[in-house]
């Protein structure tokens, strides 16, 4: 991990987190920075093979949260991506911080993929956004469907595809950090690492 990046970031994250205001409530058309308001949400999810309601608000009274764009499940960046937060998933409850995928996958498929244990496995919760309606109000880019594009399973996607991009939200919620592999040039793995960091600065300037 590039200590000098996370350590940028996160100065200008926190210095942004105190001294800019919350963005309007309009969709924005590029992605959210620092310092803005996290847009509230709530999406039909799945964890461990139950459906449930994942509502943004509830997560953040218990911390901070890591919310992940994803373009699609089964396919390598997501597959591999997925991975990595799940063989970092006590290290981010140890931070006290709640992750969350979302994707334009069905919640049909994003069960399936949710506890593979190759995949999710079960360590923490996706959600389904096959409008797009909750990437847009994140300013996350949207790619419509691609022409030949299909699954590891040989299966047609013919859902869009969100860029990949993370948010970290205080849980005041506020955004604190936001990266996209567009943006800033990292990799699936370093969308997990970059914000494990970032959680457990949380944490520590939390610590008294």
């Amino acid at each position: 991990m590039n200590k000098r990046w996370i350590g940028t970031l996160m100065a200008g994250a926190m210095a942004a987190w105190v001294a800019l205001p919350a963005l309007a409530a309009p969709a924005p058309k590029t992605m959210l920075e620092p310092g803005a308001m996290a847009p509230d949400f709530t999406l039909p999810a799945t964890l461990a093979g139950h459906d449930y309601a994942f509502a943004l608000k509830q997560a953040l009274a218990k911390g901070p949260v890591v919310l992940y764009f994803f373009p699609a499940a089964y396919t390598s960046g997501c597959d591999l991506e997925a991975h990595t937060f799940s063989t970092h998933a006590a290290q981010f409850a140890k931070a006290g911080a709640t992750i969350i995928g979302v994707s334009e996958n069905s919640i049909a498929m994003l069960n399936k993929f949710e506890v593979d244990p190759n995949f999710c496995a079960g360590k923490f919760p996706i959600a389904s956004d096959p409008s797009g309606s909750i990437g847009a109000m994140y300013g996350v880019k949207l790619y419509p469907p691609q022409k030949g594009a299909k699954t590891i399973h040989g299966q047609t996607i013919t859902h869009g595809f969100f860029a990949r991009t993370t948010f970290v939200i205080a849980p005041d919620g506020k955004v604190v950090a936001s990266m996209s592999s567009e943006k800033d040039g990292i990799s699936p793995v370093q969308h997990v690492t970059h914000s494990l960091a970032i959680v457990q600065r949380l944490q520590e300037h939390k610590a008294p």
